[in-house]
């Protein structure tokens, strides 16, 4: 019991990490909005493709370890989730991190592959909609910065909620374990929940109608209508 308890409690610290903040402060730059693309646009490509496979390993790690020690497969799924629950709402970060998403394809890709191959399929599409017309318009200014960061877009964050809603329905449709499945029930809650609730507060104070800001936010990410 113990060892479960250590494993879980150990994979929500890693989560916690807060491994983009340190990277920024190793380059001395200020991170802004979308950690990710503040990262990437102030601090170059290698340090951006640094930070994101940190949050991949954040997600694998759990997983891998749970199941290399011969954890059974609720407390390996149970790690997982605390990894992602860690990256939300991490203990070093004052519960305020960021929204999950890498962190749970990492930690669903581990733990249920094959289901997420087929969740990937929506986001795979919004990251083509989404990326294409920006490497035209950067082909024709022959500009870099362009192709990264810019105004938020209505599909991409659309296709990630698609992919996680997908998730534990093509887990149960390939015939997984019920383990597998609610695992994959819990994932898509929880980057729901952290999509809902993430800076709220400050949506509310703005004194738009809280019915359109919640669905705006669990379909696009975002309370505004201000985007492509």
């Amino acid at each position: 019991m113990w060892a479960d308890v250590a494993l879980i409690v150990s994979a929500y610290l890693l989560g916690s990490v807060p491994h983009l903040s340190a990277l920024a402060k190793l380059r001395r730059i200020e991170l802004g909005g979308d950690f990710h693309i503040s990262l990437w646009e102030s601090a170059g490509r290698f340090v951006g493709v640094v930070g994101i496979l940190g949050e991949f390993a954040k997600g694998v790690i759990p997983v891998l370890v749970a199941r290399s020690l011969g954890f059974s497969l609720p407390i390996t799924a149970l790690a997982g989730l605390a990894a992602v629950s860690g990256q939300m709402w991490p203990i070093f970060s004052r519960f305020d991190g960021e929204k999950g998403n890498s962190v749970g394809l990492a930690m669903a890709a581990a733990l249920m592959p094959k289901p997420t191959l087929i969740a990937l399929i929506p986001i795979v599409v919004a990251v083509i909609l989404r990326v294409v017309p920006r490497l035209l318009r950067a082909g024709q200014s022959r500009s870099r910065r362009s192709v990264v960061g810019g105004a938020p877009s209505r599909v991409l964050p659309l296709g990630m909620a698609t992919g996680f809603f997908i998730l534990p329905i093509a887990s149960w449709w390939r015939g997984e374990s019920l383990v597998i499945t609610l695992s994959g029930s819990a994932l898509f809650i929880l980057i729901m929940v952290r999509r809902l609730t993430a800076g709220l507060k400050n949506d509310l104070k703005a004194g738009a109608d809280i019915k359109s800001i919640l669905i705006r936010r669990f379909l696009y990410d975002r309370a505004t209508a201000k985007w492509r």
